[in-house]
């Protein structure tokens, strides 16, 4: 069996193309899931390493052994056939509300770091993404091969500085008090079950697509591994910036004060993971709207993206706080399901 090394690795930067949202790339997400609870927020972030390696390669092989088009033919196989139906219709409303705060994260960067009007930087996104969508999974696989490896490339030079730093080991091992620290216990499970549970709508179909079970495995094992690299090297930065819940983008905010000649590029590439994965909520969500409806791409993703609108109108950290522990704690289900689901009939194909 020819071993497709090339394929793989586009698999691994779809994966983390998808989990690197809005949240992820500015490290607001970080933040609240782990930095903010000091030494035990890099002990969960281990543990997500783990499991985003294990049930997100688990995740695409079973999709594409069941040769399932999209996350509802998944949900189907994972929960049954009705109480998918309920899990679908959760995950709709779920992947427009991540959609909405991709949306508001790129109007914010535009806001918090360019100067320029939330608004603009939202419809520049939404006129980007519909370009990208009509082109189909090329375009996809396309814009994140080339976004993610700047924006792991950016998470370890921003750590090589921090590392530098006085006091940064007192800073690692440092404890901080929080009234809500037996959130850092369930963090892992919940961050991991939020990103896989949504990045679902582009795994599934993708998987489906590639259908190589060596590649699929590859793939998710490379991914999850750049995914631990990039909350890593993310969480040793974060613990070193003052205050860093007040900031929207602080990564940004830490790139400006320690490598400002860099500044504007990383930027850039923040920008471009938040549009990656704008793409793939809302390619997912036109698959998933295709099922039941026969209409153009064209219509379905202007919808989508009229809907996603009106809610990323709300501000990017309040929609951020809110939602993704919600949507977390819903899908805590999919992630034991797909957990205890046995898949040695994979290992024998």
């Amino acid at each position: 069996m020819k071993k497709n090394w090339t394929q793989a690795l586009q698999i691994a930067a779809v994966y983390v193309g998808t989990v690197v949202g809005a949240g992820f790339a500015t490290g607001k997400e970080i933040v609240e899931f782990f930095s903010r609870f000091g030494f035990f927020g890099l002990i969960s972030i281990i543990m997500s390493g783990y499991l985003f390696i294990f049930l997100g390669s688990k995740l695409m092989r079973i999709a594409a052994f069941i040769d399932a088009k999209s996350y509802q033919e998944f949900n189907q196989y994972l929960f049954g056939k009705w109480p998918s139906k309920i899990i679908n219709l959760f995950m709709l409303f779920m992947l427009l509300g991540v959609s909405a705060v991709m949306l508001s994260g790129a109007g914010a960067v535009f806001e918090e770091q360019l100067g320029i009007s939330k608004s603009i930087g939202v419809f520049l996104t939404i006129i980007l993404s519909v370009i990208v969508m009509l082109i189909g999974t090329k375009g996809l696989f396309a814009v994140n091969t080339f976004v993610v490896p700047l924006m792991i490339s950016f998470s370890v030079i921003l750590m090589i500085f921090s590392v530098q730093i006085p006091g940064f080991i007192n800073k690692l091992l440092y404890i901080p008090h929080a009234d809500d620290g037996w959130k850092s216990v369930v963090a892992p499970f919940s961050y991991v079950a939020l990103n896989l549970g949504l990045a679902q709508a582009v795994l599934v179909p993708i998987a489906t697509e590639v259908k190589d079970d060596w590649t699929i495995k590859w793939g998710g094992i490379l991914g999850g591994a750049a995914l631990t690299l990039i909350l890593g090297a993310s969480h040793f930065t974060l613990i070193m910036l003052p205050d860093v819940e007040m900031y929207n983008i602080p990564m940004a905010v830490i790139m400006k004060n320690l490598a400002p000649f860099l500044y504007w590029i990383f930027v850039l590439v923040i920008y471009g993971e938040i549009f990656t994965s704008v793409i793939g909520n809302i390619f997912g969500l036109d698959r998933q709207l295709k099922q039941y409806l026969p209409i153009p791409t064209i219509i379905s993703v202007a919808v989508l993206f009229l809907v996603s609108y009106v809610i990323s109108l709300v501000n990017y950290g309040t929609l951020l706080s809110y939602l993704y522990p919600l949507f977390g704690y819903i899908c805590m289900v999919f992630f034991i399901l797909l957990w205890m689901k046995p898949f040695d009939y994979v290992e024998k194909k």
